[in-house]
């Protein structure tokens, strides 16, 4: 129980605990962000991992020489096109039966984020790869739900997927690296990465809404 609590303090403190485990632990923090992004896209039932905070807070160490933001665009966009496809060829082999798997009498893979990350399919097809991205959770789900559904592998999931995982190490690890250490954002950092956290969701809560109160068709 104190391992899983210090493991929750350090994903939900990061501006506090990324800089202290570069003083202790020098350039391993380049396989643990590696690892983090990894796991987080590569398997179906890790999707609390932190991820757009993690980037946006890795760039901001960039910026003051801590990290080498090469390194983190090279590693990290590498850990997310493979953990994605990692996730893929899971959901293609395993197929929903993951769904079924539970732990602690709970399944891991619940049912509304399925049923959320096949309605981004069915409005915006293949480009769900990409937006899925910027949606915490539907990133994870996505790939998993592609190989279930057999998407053409190379013609289709994978184009898409690198696009996609290019673009959100990219834009989050620079907007980390541009605004990260001006004073505002280091006086609010807690808000500024609830605020992260929120604009991620936003086109999750626009659908949402937009689904609830869309008026009904005739004869529906």
């Amino acid at each position: 129980m104190d391992l899983l609590l210090s493991f929750w303090h350090f994903i939900t403190h990061l501006n506090e605990t990324l800089p202290v485990f570069i003083s202790d632990h020098g350039n391993m923090i380049y396989l643990l962000l590696f690892m983090i992004i990894f796991v987080e896209t590569g398997f179906v039932v890790m999707p609390f991992l932190p991820g757009d905070s993690l980037l946006f807070v890795a760039g901001s160490l960039a910026a003051i020489g801590s990290l080498n933001i090469f390194y983190l665009l090279g590693l990290l966009i590498v850990a997310a096109i493979l953990g994605d496809n990692i996730n893929y060829w899971v959901g293609r082999y395993f197929g929903e039966r993951v769904t079924e798997w539970k732990l602690f009498g709970k399944r891991l893979v619940r049912d509304k984020d399925l049923a959320k990350t096949h309605g981004y399919f069915e409005k915006y097809g293949v480009r769900t790869i990409i937006i899925a991205r910027f949606v915490p959770i539907v990133r994870t789900i996505t790939p998993f739900v592609a190989g279930v559904g057999k998407m053409d592998y190379r013609k289709k999931f994978l184009p898409y997927d690198i696009m996609g995982g290019v673009l959100w190490i990219s834009l989050l690890l620079m907007a980390g690296f541009i605004f990260g250490q001006h004073p505002f954002v280091q006086k609010n950092y807690e808000l500024v990465i609830l605020g992260i956290v929120f604009i991620s969701v936003l086109p999750m809560v626009i659908e949402f809404a937009r689904m609830r109160f869309a008026p009904k068709q005739a004869g529906n």
